[in-house]
């Protein structure tokens, strides 16, 4: 990929998205950053990043975001980082179809439909990079983040699926997955859990409380929670390598779940999982 080359990155606003836009434009790319809030424009428009509004779960801002793009770049997309979602906590059984379909629609079916609306353009040129922001729930699943995992399980899925069609296309497919990262994301989801679980009335409420306090910060802090330029250095690697990597796990937490999850009998392994915390 010759010359300054073009890349979309979600899920600005903070957190990882904002550091590896912020990270892309000072490697050389020509970044196109999307927000949901005319507030985060600013921001990252005063550091010389081309910021834009999309919201996964209005179809017609993806399409509003791509053909802005394609008419700023000439045509070109060259790479594609998946980043913008949110979880939503909450028992299985507590989750209300509303609030499972919404987690599908910002995790996984606006990924799905901005991922095909950028393919054609790479096709055009014979290359391109799809790089998804995954999650070690994508791979091992966790207690009281059901929504989540099941849409990001949905999206490993469908992203080696599409790898595997991709082949011999020039274009390339990778998922990070990481594990804890210091993120506004634990924020997001403690409003989530609030607005759609009704924990008073939950036979999980003694569990919903403790889930609380780690997510407004009262209870223990997690030791392997890592800055988000540890997803930076692997998003490198996926952008520029001949051959990038399907998966790319980050923290050690991660690396230990999809090691214990390929070595043990899947009965130990999710009586494992089940006590974890």
């Amino acid at each position: 990929m010759a010359g300054e080359r073009t890349i979309v990155v979600t899920g600005c606003s903070s957190g990882i998205g904002a550091h590896c836009a912020r990270a892309l434009k000072a490697d050389g790319w020509r970044v196109f950053a999307t927000v949901r809030k005319t507030d985060d424009l600013p921001g990252l428009e005063a550091d010389g990043i081309e910021a834009l509004l999309m919201d996964y779960a209005r179809i017609e801002t993806i399409s509003e975001l791509v053909d802005t793009v394609l008419k700023r770049s000439d045509g070109r997309i060259d790479a594609l980082f998946n980043n913008g979602a949110y979880g939503q906590p909450g028992a299985v059984e507590d989750l209300s179809t509303a609030a499972l379909r919404a987690q599908f629609e910002a995790n996984f079916f606006g990924w799905h439909e901005l991922t095909r609306q950028v393919i054609p353009s790479m096709r055009k040129h014979g290359q391109g990079r799809i790089v998804q922001c995954s999650s070690i729930l994508g791979v091992v699943p966790y207690r009281y983040r059901g929504a989540y995992t099941a849409s990001k399980f949905a999206l490993e899925g469908l992203s080696i699926t599409l790898r595997m069609e991709l082949h011999g296309s020039g274009i390339h497919v990778s998922l990070i997955e990481p594990g804890p990262i210091a993120t506004r994301f634990t924020a997001n989801a403690l409003a989530k859990i609030k607005e759609n679980i009704d924990i008073e009335n939950s036979p999980h409420a003694a569990d919903y409380i403790r889930q609380l306090a780690r997510l407004d910060g009262s209870g223990p802090v997690n030791r392997h929670k890592l800055g988000p330029e540890a997803v930076y250095s692997v998003l490198k690697h996926a952008l520029n390598s001949k051959n990038p990597r399907p998966h790319y796990p980050v923290t050690t937490p991660a690396k230990q779940g999809m090691f214990l999850k390929r070595l043990l009998p899947a009965d130990l392994f999710y009586r494992l999982m089940r006590w974890t915390d």
